[in-house]
């Protein structure tokens, strides 16, 4: 394994593993992967750990609370030298699903993120979405006061804006940004990127294989099972952007059959190319799908390789948003 700084003297593992399909999202234990089994879970978070992986990505609401549970279990007296990595943000009391982005709720979700992963601190305390209704500079206030406790090491973001990163790495160092990146989406290149290298915060892309449709898995849009999430919810695997969008997964084949490499490890590798500030964290409840993401930091992608790639799915080159309307009003605040 290879390894990279994100921010100070937070340095991980080039890839980290994305934890989420372990245990689905907000109650729905199959999420959009499928269902997990929690023994070859937790046997592809040892493999990985062996496999010289230090950064595992989980959250509160993943569950909720059960990946969070099951990490802790799978790390316990294999704590040393990891970077465990959760995230607050969002209230489900009495079933009601809310930001909440206040400083008695970071140290809430904090207290019970520590005990449920069995650990005396989190090396990265990501802010999940940012809560338009308290404003980022009291969030950050008491995420920096957890810092100084002791309770947390790092402080991140996910999916802010670059007004937002300004203001709260203002009142206290942001060591990483999670958001999503890939083939599938390169919008953050944009404005986002170019605020995080000039404040030196590293970049964490969340679903960095596209859902697994740059993997290659499906040919067309018959080839998604029905009671996939993705069929129904994804605008970008619906009829009128389908086709448009494999014409990007077309190459990413090429480029992998001309390396005798998988589809998942060329998409990686382009994400390792685009700088040493990027850690990508691809999703997987398998040990075999983690391995082959994993060799993708030993695949050198040649300088035509990458532009050609990049030239399949430029700058606002995919078909469709990557949410519903009512999700995207969500991102980039």
């Amino acid at each position: 394994m290879k390894y990279r700084t994100l921010a100070g003297d937070l340095k991980v593992s080039a890839l980290g593993l994305g934890c989420m399909p372990m245990s689905g999202y907000f109650g729905d234990p199959q999420g959009i992967y499928g269902a997990a089994d929690e023994g070859e879970a937790i046997a592809t978070i040892h493999r990985a750990i062996d496999l010289g992986v230090t950064f595992f990505d989980t959250a509160e609401v993943y569950g909720p609370y059960l990946n969070e549970e099951l990490i802790g279990r799978a790390i316990k007296g294999r704590r040393e030298n990891l970077v465990i990595a959760t995230k607050f943000v969002f209230r489900f009391d009495d079933g009601d699903f809310r930001l909440d982005g206040s400083p008695a709720n970071a140290r809430r979700a904090c207290e019970e993120s520590l005990r449920r992963l069995g650990v005396d601190a989190i090396d990265l305390f990501y802010m999940h979405r940012v809560d338009p209704n308290t404003p980022i500079e009291d969030s950050i206030g008491g995420m920096a006061d957890l810092v100084k406790e002791g309770k947390i090491r790092h402080i991140g973001l996910s999916e802010a804006g670059p007004d937002t990163i300004r203001r709260a790495h203002a009142v206290h160092p942001v060591s990483a940004l999670q958001s999503e990146y890939s083939l599938w989406e390169r919008e953050v290149e944009t404005d986002v990127l170019p605020v995080t290298r000039e404040l030196g915060i590293g970049f964490v892309p969340y679903s960095p294989l596209g859902r697994g449709f740059l993997t290659g898995t499906f040919s067309s849009r018959d080839a998604i099972a029905h009671s996939d999430y993705r069929k129904s919810a994804d605008p970008r695997l619906q009829d009128e952007n389908i086709d448009a969008n494999l014409r990007i997964v077309d190459v990413v084949k090429q480029v992998a059959a001309a390396h005798g490499v998988s589809s998942a490890r060329v998409a990686l590798a382009w994400l390792l190319a685009q700088g040493d500030d990027i850690v990508p964290i691809p999703g997987a409840k398998r040990r075999v799908t983690m391995e082959d993401s994993m060799t993708a930091v030993d695949l050198e992608l040649t300088a035509d390789d990458i532009a050609r790639l990049s030239a399949a799915a430029p700058v606002g080159g995919t078909a469709g948003t990557r949410y519903d309307a009512e999700q995207m009003k969500g991102l980039g605040i």
